[in-house]
């Protein structure tokens, strides 16, 4: 708004004066009659032309005339103590300028949709019959047109736009009008903030900090409206034009139930162009279809996208796209994205990926990826991803991962930043976990090491040996689980189970060596500790050969025999940790 500041004044409108003006700008013409006047004047810079050059004479006459004769007819003039507001006069909500009745099965409406205040037309405004589910867009001229059927008793026409109020008009059924249709722009108060970037497209949010005159700010937040989430996303950019991009911004509170529809495709259906804004109890798509929403059935030859929520079943060829929360069950032969919470089982043939929270089963061929909680059970082929917390389980051929894990991970390779629950897998990467490296020597083997990942519950260990005694070499390597329970500040009590093979000169034969290791541990401070305690061995071995240069005798004397190459025997194990 523009404002010209004078003094306090009373019956403003009616208060006289003279004026002499040559080619001088409307504004600076206002700021001489609020200065011959003593009051302000208040109005929407968008409804003037400042920069026009106005010539004007007035003697000694009162303030009303001179503005009506300054503006013209199509504004009215208000006093609000001090101010004089300048405004557009209202236009009638509905004006008819042509009517003739018609015996056909349709009959159509037209006209233009034009400011309140401003009396411009607007272009690419919602004009629909929600009964009908007929509708059109103004073109850049603010005209449309639209065809409705004389079988209904009742008609109105609705139009939206964004920041404009939604009107509704009664139209008399079986006529063909011609009308002018207004809308009043949305008041918006003086602490939101509206932003509306080119393309239709915006930031889920955006925050603005704003500094006003007494040295403290306001903090605005926009945050845009998740009806038009699902438009966004790249598959939506392929198969969802831009009407039905336009009626989403612009029929953002509008959403019907139908009890069924058909589509041939996302812009061929039995519900026509609305069917973006219809929630169905029973959907066919038999290639593809764009809806509302599914409350009940679902199927789609090839793919579904639904603007909002699906509950109950959906069922697609290819894939399934839903801007909502879905309840019930969801399969896609390739992948399913949902982009708000998911409840029940989802099965996608190559992915799945839920935005929100997943409470249930998913099942995905090569990955699974949830972007907060997962309260159930996941099974991907490559990957499963709880970004958030994981309460449940989680299978995985190569790679699982949470932030906070609550449950169980089986593995090849499982990570996560915080762990309550246990991780199976051949590496457990607990990244606020048990972390420890081990030099040890035992009663086979000289020098080995291993590294110990997961939480104090269940870490898992990968180790590697090499007996230096001259002319009897061992290579060894293996993988092991183990769990340490704390006896006191310094004191734990660690057992662990390995498995390992010794490379003895051949890769012909199989050397298993197994161990149950019980270790007592005594911590010297977090990053050091010494270990001692004794072993139980099961050595599994069909290497009857001895190899020159290579160690012989790993059997001890005195030992027990389980069979021709199984035996077993006590031992023991000594070193230390670091990290």
């Amino acid at each position: 708004f523009f404002s010209v500041s004078i003094a306090n004044a009373q019956n403003l409108l009616n208060k006289s004066m003279s004026l002499d003006i040559n080619k001088q700008r409307l504004d600076m013409v206002l700021e001489i009659i609020s200065n011959k006047g003593n009051f302000y004047f208040s109005y929407n810079s968008n409804i003037l032309k400042r920069d026009s050059l106005v010539s004007f004479t007035a003697n000694n006459q009162p303030v009303k005339s001179i503005l009506t004769q300054l503006l013209g007819a199509g504004f009215e003039f208000r006093e609000s103590g001090n101010y004089i507001i300048l405004r557009r006069a209202p236009i009638q909500l509905k004006l008819v300028t042509s009517s003739t009745i018609t015996e056909d099965k349709y009959y159509t409406i037209s006209g233009y949709v034009i400011d309140e205040q401003t009396g411009e037309r607007i272009k690419d405004a919602s004009v629909y019959e929600k009964d009908h589910l007929a509708i059109t867009n103004t073109n850049s001229q603010g005209y449309f047109k639209i065809k409705l059927k004389s079988k209904y008793q009742k008609a109105s026409i609705s139009v939206s736009k964004e920041y404009y109020e939604d009107t509704t008009v009664v139209i008399e059924p079986k006529h063909n009008q011609v009308i002018t249709i207004t809308l009043e722009p949305m008041v918006i108060n003086e602490k939101t903030i509206i932003v509306g970037p080119a393309g239709y497209e915006a930031p889920s949010t955006i925050n603005l900090e704003i500094p006003i005159n007494d040295s403290t700010s306001w903090m605005y937040r926009y945050v845009k409206l998740d009806s038009q989430i699902v438009e966004r996303t790249t598959i939506a950019k392929w198969f969802v034009s831009s009407k039905q991009k336009l009626q989403t911004i612009n029929l953002r509170k509008f959403f019907v139930a139908r009890p069924y529809q058909a589509s041939l495709t996302p812009g061929l259906s039995t519900n026509g162009k609305l069917n973006g804004q219809v929630i169905n109890n029973f959907s066919l798509n038999v290639f593809g279809g764009y809806s509302g929403g599914t409350n009940g059935f679902e199927l789609g030859g090839l793919f579904n996208i639904d603007k909002t929520n699906v509950q109950y079943v959906q069922i697609g060829g290819l894939f399934n796209m839903v801007g909502g929360h879905v309840n019930g069950l969801q399969i896609g032969g390739i992948t399913n994205t949902v982009l708000d919470s998911m409840r029940g089982v989802q099965i996608g043939g190559i992915s799945n990926f839920v935005k929100r929270d997943m409470s249930g089963l998913q099942i995905g061929g090569v990955a699974n990826v949830n972007t907060q909680n997962v309260n159930g059970l996941q099974i991907g082929g490559v990957t499963n991803i709880a970004a958030e917390e994981m309460n449940g389980v989680q299978i995985a051929g190569v790679v699982n991962y949470t932030k906070k894990l609550k449950g169980l991970q089986i593995g090849v390779i499982n990570i996560a930043d915080t762990s309550e629950g246990y991780s199976i897998g051949l590496i457990n990467i607990i990244l606020k976990g048990y972390h420890k490296l081990a030099l040890y020597t035992n009663e086979t083997i000289t020098l080995n090491a291993a590294f110990k990942t997961g939480n104090s519950k269940l870490y898992s260990i990968l180790l590697g040996g090499y007996n230096s005694v001259p002319h009897e070499k061992v290579w060894s390597f293996g993988y092991g689980l183990g769990s340490e329970l704390t006896r006191g500040k310094r004191l734990t009590l660690n057992t662990e189970l390995t498995c390992q093979h010794l490379y003895l000169g051949s890769w012909d034969y199989y050397n298993l060596l197994n161990r149950a290791n019980l270790h007592l541990q005594y911590k010297f401070s977090k990053w050091f500790s010494v270990f001692a305690g004794p072993v139980y061995n099961v050595y599994v071995s069909n290497q009857d050969i001895h190899v020159p240069g290579y160690k012989q005798d790993i059997i001890p004397v005195h030992n027990n025999k389980f069979g021709s190459t199984v035996h077993g025997w006590f031992g023991w194990s000594a070193g230390i940790n670091i990290f």
